[in-house]
């Protein structure tokens, strides 16, 4: 098979999989880090950050494909200043093929995203119709934009996850989005918090601490918040996990 039938074929499972909320058990957080995850592998991007509004109605950091995305999506809301902020704001992409000449755009963010290895950003808004949920941050380490046809893809699986996490709060009748979202954005704190216990304990870095979370989250069939909390108050035994840590050295 083809790199472009490979291609074809993860698109349509990633379709799939946003589109498919109405399911027990779902789980929003993973969700979103699957939607960044798949941005990355789908589109000529190399990180990809991932933005909702909460019940006030302020932006908060939900995923991210990497630690260095993570870290320049916080700086944009600490500086309440970047291409998210504009995206979600107006409901509109915002595009900037040279991060090296938006110093008079972005006088703090255009900085701080060149220092973290990035030289272009696009965000994409994540909206249905006049409702507008949040937007995603796609980063490039060269200078650039994506193309038209990059562009309605990515433009195209953010709208089917909207509509996905819409549809969800609809069916469920007794829960609001806005309280959904905001158990998600909560459970942010256990997941950073478990993500650096993970770190020291088994000496990882925070990108490699976060994949062995989710992958035991998996195995375990657990939500991700939940096993995060468990590892976080200390009822997870992790030093379990330092075998599947040696048995993916073995492979490798």
């Amino acid at each position: 098979m083809s790199m472009g039938q490979n291609r074809e074929q993860l698109l349509a499972v990633t379709f799939v999989e946003l589109a498919d909320t109405l399911v027990a058990e779902f789980d929003v957080v993973d969700f979103l880090h699957r939607l960044a995850d798949r941005c990355v592998r789908l589109l000529d991007v190399d990180a990809a950050g991932l933005m909702l509004a909460d019940q006030r109605g302020s932006l908060r950091v939900v995923a991210s494909s990497s630690e260095q995305a993570r870290v320049v999506e916080l700086f944009q809301l600490q500086h309440e200043e970047g291409p998210c902020l504009e995206c979600f704001r107006t409901g509109l992409p915002v595009s900037e093929a040279n991060l090296a000449a938006a110093g008079p755009r972005w006088p703090a963010f255009a900085p701080a995203a060149l220092g973290a290895g990035f030289a272009a950003v696009q965000a994409l808004p994540m909206r249905l119709r006049d409702e507008v949920i949040g937007a995603i941050n796609l980063f490039t380490r060269t200078p650039g934009g994506l193309d038209e046809t990059e562009l309605r893809v990515g433009q195209a699986m953010a709208d089917i996850a909207t509509i996905g996490l819409l549809q969800e709060r609809n069916f469920r009748h007794q829960e609001v989005l806005a309280e959904q979202l905001q158990g998600a954005l909560n459970s942010r704190v256990a997941i950073e918090q478990a993500k650096g216990m993970l770190a020291e304990r088994l000496r990882l870095d925070m990108a490699r601490a976060f994949e062995l979370l989710r992958g035991q989250a998996r195995a375990q069939n657990r939500r991700l918040a939940e096993l995060a909390s468990a590892v976080a108050d200390g009822s997870e035994d992790v030093t379990r996990w330092q075998d599947v840590l040696r048995s993916r050295s073995g492979r490798s």
